[in-house]
């Protein structure tokens, strides 16, 4: 593979619905270019793309996949994406380098959740875009309704590039507006023919729709048009270039993907009306600087080793470059520079300003990282990964396995850092959390495959507090033993009562008059009572907002010691608290979720019955946003739920409120599902 200019690169990320065909298309794209000598299938498990184990397996993509296609003089580095939303992830990298996308439209379905979410992304992202629309030879596609549903979608700034002659089944023929040229496939081989009047007539009424937009773009154009002169393509696609860079058109195309049907001329368009690095750049790049990678992805694999991902911002990467990575203030040698190629990887002596490609086994990199050559200061916009939403506990089925499943999680989520994974020592679980139940569940399929360890996933134990609601006075905790030589002997009388402060697990008050307690044993009593609150006297929770008062006590002489008073305190601890009224609480977390606005009265609906409490709402641009306090009990399948309530438009955050008594209706089976653990565990 040869060495590319800057002027000579198109990085381009593809989004869309799940199965509208993404990777079909890069597959035709990598084909057409000769990067494979056949095309492959999703089916099939043979695609370029979808090479991961878990993605055959599965039939969809769950990793971003960079393809290096060469095609007509230029490099276009395609990354294809993961269309399902337990996987924006690897969408979010794909977009911090990109500098155009794709985004592909089912011909038959036209725009779909996916599709409305890819258009958020990128739109908020200010990156320039064409909307495919694919599968165009399927039964019964109306173009026409697709490219309402777009225009619906993005406005008027819609405007179609490339159309079908004879949309359906026997889809074989498309016209190119600019031209007006028709071009009829054979085995994904075009042939320029003579253009039907109808399409004739449809292209010219598209055409002037173009026009308009793309020398609005440029002045010297607008002049030229106005004043009835002829313009050239190349002055044509200029102003197109123009107007797309500055969000003011988004061209539409159609294609076939799995024919090759305008694949061909699809490619031409990101050549020539999609930006290079340099027409996409900003203050951060330059490539007359010393050499600065900005590393938007990482592979971590047991069998390859670890693969750094890259794009170059300033200058050019060349072996036996030492670069310093500026978060670790270390050092990192350059020995290999790769471009990626699906799973395969072609060594190169270079990369230009602009270019990706991957830096192998490095030490001290990771995603997020900056390495330079430059002495002074290098700073680039890091990726900000969305919070990981949905937790489940994470067994290993062999015990044998606890420190292999640390170690496997560790690695995962140098490949995706929207996992999180914590040991919760109140309930002794191990919690994945990701973005979803699928996310999760490809981890867990990872984990066995790639090391070896077998897990389970349930819904994590709920980490209940235990507290009092009125006050128990003057309760007696007497310890004394005697067994020849010296004894032990402590008598204490405490009083437990709401503190009314559940952020302090004990306030401990020494009210001791009279020297019944001596002081040097009075610490001791206290010590005695707060190892005690770790577990409740209900289901063994810890407790908190437990107000006690050492009032009296009695002690020997000789047989006192701090032994005796810690288990006097015990004793006290175990006597008074179910005097005191014990309750469970539980953690009710803030909820803000958002939706648009005509989901608002499903969700209130649902939380009102997860015995939640709608706090507020906002409205905003057809959105809605719903402030509630719900159990956390009641949103471990949240992210599911939503989902399925919402068709994938909806989204939501939460953090931790306040604890709240539970329910005495459903205290009863939290105490008995928390004993029959402990049985379990013995």
């Amino acid at each position: 593979m040869k060495i590319y200019e800057s002027k000579d690169l198109r990085n381009v990320a593809v989004f869309g619905h799940g199965s509208s065909g993404k990777t079909t298309i890069a597959e035709a794209m990598a084909y057409k270019a000769k990067l494979i000598d056949r095309m492959g299938k999703v089916d099939d498990k043979t695609t370029v793309s979808d090479f991961d184990a878990e993605e055959q397996a599965r039939q969809f993509s769950i990793s971003m996949a960079i393809l290096p296609l060469e095609y007509s003089g230029v490099k276009i580095n395609l990354l294809d994406t993961p269309g399902y939303f337990d996987f924006v992830g690897e969408q979010v990298c794909a977009l911090r380098v990109a500098d155009a996308a794709l985004i592909v439209v089912d011909a038959l379905s036209g725009v779909e959740v996916g599709t409305e979410k890819a258009w958020e992304l990128v739109k908020n992202a200010g990156v320039p875009a064409i909307f495919v629309v694919n599968k165009t030879d399927r039964e019964n596609v109306d173009f026409n309704k697709t490219y309402e549903s777009i225009k619906k979608l993005v406005g008027s700034m819609a405007s179609v590039y490339t159309f079908p002659v004879n949309a359906g089944v026997s889809f074989d023929t498309i016209c190119e507006v600019v031209t007006a040229d028709t071009y009829k496939y054979e085995k994904g081989v075009s042939k320029k023919i003579d253009s039907p009047q109808d399409a004739a007539d449809e292209a010219e009424a598209y055409r002037e729709e173009m026009m308009e937009t793309a020398v609005s773009a440029d002045e010297e154009l607008m002049e030229k048009y106005l004043e009835g002169e002829t313009l050239t393509l190349t002055e044509i696609n200029s102003g197109i270039k123009k107007a797309v860079l500055a969000d003011e058109m988004i061209p539409i195309m159609t294609v076939a993907a799995n024919n090759c049907v305008g694949i061909d001329k699809l490619m031409d368009a990101i050549i020539n009306i999609l930006p290079s690095p340099l027409d996409a750049a900003s203050e951060e790049t330059d490539p007359e600087k010393p050499a600065s990678v900005f590393v938007f992805k990482t592979i971590a694999d047991p069998y390859v080793g670890k693969l750094s991902i890259f794009k170059v911002m300033n200058g050019k990467v060349t072996t036996d470059l030492e670069l310093k990575n500026t978060t670790t203030e270390t050092k990192e040698r350059i020995n290999h520079i790769y471009t990626m190629a699906g799973k395969k990887q072609i060594e190169l002596e270079k990369l230009n300003c602009g270019d990706i490609g991957a830096f192998s086994k490095l030490k001290d990199t990771v995603t997020n990282n900056i390495l330079t050559a430059e002495s002074g200061e290098v700073n680039f916009e890091k990726i900000a990964f969305p919070k990981p939403i949905m937790s489940m506990s994470i067994t290993p089925k062999s015990k044998d396995d606890e420190d292999k499943l640390g170690n496997g999680v560790a690695r995962i989520k140098e490949e995706d850092p929207t996992i999180a994974f914590e040991r919760n020592s109140e309930t002794n679980q191990n919690l994945i959390t990701g973005m979803g139940e699928m996310h999760i569940s490809v981890v867990a399929s990872k984990l066995k495959a790639k090391y070896g360890v077998d897990v389970e996933l349930d819904t994590p134990i709920v980490p209940y507090r235990e507290t009092v609601r009125k006050k128990a006075e003057h309760v007696e905790g007497k310890h004394k033993k005697q067994s020849g030589g010296s004894g032990q002997f402590g008598v204490v009388y405490i009083d437990f009562e709401p503190s009314g402060n559940q952020d302090q697990a004990l306030e401990f008050v020494d009210a001791v008059v009279g020297g019944t307690v001596p002081r040097q044993f009075i610490p001791a009593v206290e010590k005695g009572l707060q190892r005690c609150v770790v577990a409740g006297v209900l289901a063994g929770y810890p407790v908190v907002g437990l107000k006690t008062t050492l009032l009296e006590g009695k002690y020997h002489p000789v047989d006192s010691d701090e032994i005796s008073f810690i288990t006097a305190a015990t004793l006290a601890y175990r006597a008074g608290m179910p005097l005191a009224s014990p309750v469970l609480l539980q953690p009710i977390y803030t909820v803000v979720v958002t939706v648009p606005d005509s989901y608002m009265g499903d969700i209130m609906g649902d939380i009102s019955k997860k015995s939640g409490r709608v706090i507020g709402s906002d409205s905003n641009g057809g959105k809605v946003s719903i402030t509630a306090e719900v159990p956390l009990g009641e949103m471990f399948k949240y992210a599911t739920e939503l989902r399925s309530m919402t068709q994938g438009r909806g989204s939501y955050d939460m953090e931790f409120a306040r604890y709240e008594e539970v329910p005495v209706s459903q205290s009863e089976k939290i105490i008995a599902d928390a004993k029959a653990r402990k049985e379990n565990q013995k």
